[in-house]
């Protein structure tokens, strides 16, 4: 804005980018030089002078690593970086709180890298910060890495338990030059399928890579707008990072108040004019949560983060915004969640009513939903870029897919709770923990399905006959009409056409 703000750039101003590759299509060239300069007559008429400039530049891409105790995945994700088909211009690790060996493996890649990919040579320097005890965490060496990355027009921004396929920067850095209306870009991110040891973890990886699939295939079918520009992988338009900031007066893109910080930057790029978009064909793959407790950490930090955003009202400096657009496919989880929880819970409750008087009677229209609803876990499980046979064993057997959800359900609502409770906690540190081994709220959802069954139950054996009866009479045809719906809602996403996408 000013001579002492180095990087950032009057709104008017326009540089026609172009990206570092042979598949950079005809609309990534530069308007005609008349018609730009009718543009700049036009805009100097009205008051407001733009700069432009007719020849086009090559784009400058600074990558930044967040990182805090990654000593175990670090040294993949840099190679995989190192061996991309276009190079960033620099790559930025940033080691935050760490107690391992981190930043000692991930120096042993810094200084200068070069590569040459089909005649064109790349250079990228690699460097490494490590900020010691950083109270802002993820959020504080992001923000850090925005500062380095002043003056480049791209932030690809990296998680450090992601690797990324081998053309995810060329492929992110074509679609941004070609629209320059997208304000960020995330990649098709699934789970590393290779991380994991014991039948636990590879039901988890499973079920975290059906989940991701769907989430992905959800957002791709909606026209590519992406609800969540997601740490993992995302290159993010700079101007965009910097009107955020201008319109929110904030000091630095991220902010610190909120669970979910990339969901709160994807709202405020949208909110400033820029679309959010995932890629239709660059892929990263993350690190999976292994083990049950390290996967509550992160499913309730992430359900919080996400009800914090669209519930109504003012909490604290984050204010709700239950009607913005990006926010539609949350509510419809949300909701999603909610009929699964009262049709599942519904059935378990009048079977078990039903078979202590002896009055339940088998019908095999029982069947259909989950016959459909395998079906719906099968066709996406065969939509997959890098499909195994666990992810088609998961889907085809039914079973995996019925518990990882009902384990599911008891992050939704430990999430709901720990909201409505209002109650002051620390998810970052409590994801942390879990990671480490440490905590036992994971147990909490099954202690809450069992209180639930047991009061169930002896609520149930202290009446009589007849409103047992009466209880059964009406329960079922409820649980009826759910089931039908929720097998409606599954049957449209069956037979909707995937375009081509894989995830």
């Amino acid at each position: 804005m000013t001579e002492s703000s180095p990087g950032l750039r009057r709104a008017t101003d326009r540089q026609i980018l172009q990206a570092r590759s042979a598949k950079a299509g005809p609309l990534a060239l530069p308007p005609a030089v008349p018609q730009l300069s009718d543009l700049e007559a036009v805009e100097t008429a009205s008051g407001e002078f733009a700069v432009a400039t007719a020849t086009p530049r090559n784009a400058r891409i600074s990558c930044i690593i967040p990182c805090y105790n990654e000593q175990d995945s670090i040294e993949d994700v840099l190679k995989s970086i190192l061996a991309q088909t276009r190079l960033p211009d620099v790559i930025h690790v940033i080691i935050n709180n760490t107690d391992d060996d981190t930043p000692e493996i991930a120096r042993r890649f810094e200084g200068r890298h070069t590569r040459t990919v089909k005649g064109q040579e790349f250079v990228t320097n690699l460097h490494v910060h490590d900020m010691g005890v950083n109270p802002d965490k993820k959020v504080g060496a992001l923000n850090y890495g925005y500062f380095l990355s002043r003056g480049f027009d791209y932030i690809l921004g990296v998680d450090g338990d992601t690797t990324l396929a081998r053309d995810t920067v060329e492929r992110l850095e074509l679609e941004m030059t070609d629209d320059p209306r997208i304000g960020g870009l995330s990649a098709i991110y699934s789970i590393d399928k290779s991380r994991h040891r014991g039948l636990m973890a590879r039901f988890l990886v499973a079920g975290q890579r059906a989940q991701f699939a769907a989430f992905n295939m959800d957002n791709l079918l909606r026209g590519r707008n992406m609800a969540v520009l997601g740490g993992q992988c995302s290159l993010f338009s700079m101007r965009a990072l910097e009107t955020v900031m201008v319109r929110h007066h904030q000091q630095a893109p991220w902010v610190r108040d909120s669970e979910v910080e990339d969901s709160k930057l994807s709202l405020q790029i949208k909110d400033a004019g820029y679309s959010t978009k995932i890629s239709a064909t660059a892929y990263a793959y993350v690190g999976p949560m292994t083990n049950l407790r390290a996967l509550h950490g992160q499913q309730v930090k992430w359900n919080f983060g996400a009800i914090d955003l669209f519930w109504p009202g003012q909490r604290g400096d984050n204010k709700g915004q239950p009607l913005h657009p990006n926010l539609r496919l949350r509510w419809y989880e949300n909701v999603s969640m909610a009929f699964n929880i009262a049709s599942r819970l519904g059935f378990l409750l009048l079977l078990v009513a039903a078979l202590s008087i002896d009055a339940f009677v088998f019908n095999p229209i029982w069947l259909i939903p989950p016959a459909v609803a395998m079906l719906l876990n099968l066709r996406l499980a065969l939509a997959m870029k890098d499909k195994s046979a666990s992810d088609i064993m998961y889907a085809a057997l039914f079973f995996p897919a019925e518990i990882y959800m009902w384990i599911r359900m008891g992050h939704f609502v430990s999430a709901w709770t720990q909201f409505l409770a209002q109650t002051e906690k620390d998810n970052w540190a409590a994801q942390a923990n879990a990671e480490k081994g440490k905590g036992s709220a994971y147990v909490m959802p099954l202690v809450v399905l069992l209180a639930v069954m047991g009061g169930a139950t002896y609520a149930w054996t202290q009446q009589s006959v007849a409103i047992q009866s009466a209880i059964l009479s009406l329960g079922w045809p409820i649980l009826y009409i759910a089931t039908i719906a929720q097998t409606v809602f599954m049957l449209r996403k069956l037979v909707r056409r995937h375009r081509g996408f894989a995830v």
